[in-house]
């Protein structure tokens, strides 16, 4: 492909080699936002663009704001990798990947700039509007790989989105330190609860009561989007009444 018209009006055009087909005639119904992890943009955009990453996304959100678009929305990019939601193993097929510039936890995690997110919010907009992309399907990368992918990680401000009309958020519960707490080999009828909210609302794990490692990369990663205050993967009062509150808040479809 040498070249392709932008979806989003006020991106520029970097084509990607690496992408395909969405498969079994998926269409997009998730906005999966992460953040590059590397240096700076420049080298995120190069490797992007590289044949030899066999990596890619449909959009990357340089820190002054400009977007550049690499991989058509119709088409499937190589952002997801390995992990699932709401049973969907193929989250690529099923998902619009935005990279945001930021050196990330490894290099040196720090906040995204203002002019950045008012950007990122602007695409996010047109991207659910064109696709219809429900609220509650605008994710982090860490819901759909929890364990493995951290990013766009807790100082990623998901309520300044949500305020401007994008995703699906509750204020987060405050912190009560006396609590009953749910963590690492804990069992029973709770955990099970516990494991059930979080799988209706679209994380993947097994129902099986006992709180092993796979339901604490799980907690992290719902702490990291939704109560990122304290991301330490124990199911404390606050973590679970903010689950609650946001499968109170899906609206009937």
């Amino acid at each position: 492909m040498n070249g392709f018209n932008a979806d989003y009006a006020k991106a520029e055009v970097h084509v990607s080699p690496n992408f395909g087909a969405r498969r079994d005639g998926l269409k997009p119904s998730i906005l999966l936002l992460h953040y590059t992890g590397m240096v700076n943009g420049e080298a995120a955009e190069a490797w992007l663009c590289n044949p030899d990453s066999e990596v890619s996304c449909h959009y990357i959100v340089h820190e002054n704001g400009r977007i550049v678009q690499m991989v058509r929305e119709a088409d499937r990019a190589w952002h997801a990798g390995a992990g699932s939601w709401q049973g969907n193993p193929d989250v690529n097929s099923a998902s619009i990947g935005v990279e945001i510039v930021n050196p990330g936890h490894e290099i040196g995690y720090r906040d995204f700039p203002d002019t950045q997110i008012n950007a990122v919010i602007h695409l996010c907009k047109s991207i659910v509007e064109r696709n219809q992309i429900l609220p509650e399907m605008v994710l982090a990368h860490s819901d759909t790989a929890p364990g493995r992918k951290v990013d766009p990680g807790e100082k990623f401000p998901w309520s300044k989105l949500h305020a401007a009309g994008v995703g699906h958020y509750v204020e987060p519960e405050p912190m009560i330190e006396d609590g009953k707490q749910m963590s690492n080999g804990d069992s029973g009828e709770a955990v099970e609860r516990l494991q059930s909210m979080l799988s209706l609302y679209g994380y993947g794990l097994e129902i099986n009561g006992a709180f092993d490692d796979r339901t604490k990369s799980v907690v992290e990663a719902f702490q990291r989007h939704f109560r990122p205050s304290r991301v330490d993967g124990i199911a404390d009062p606050s973590t679970v009444l903010t689950l609650r509150r946001l499968l109170q808040a899906l609206p009937d479809r």
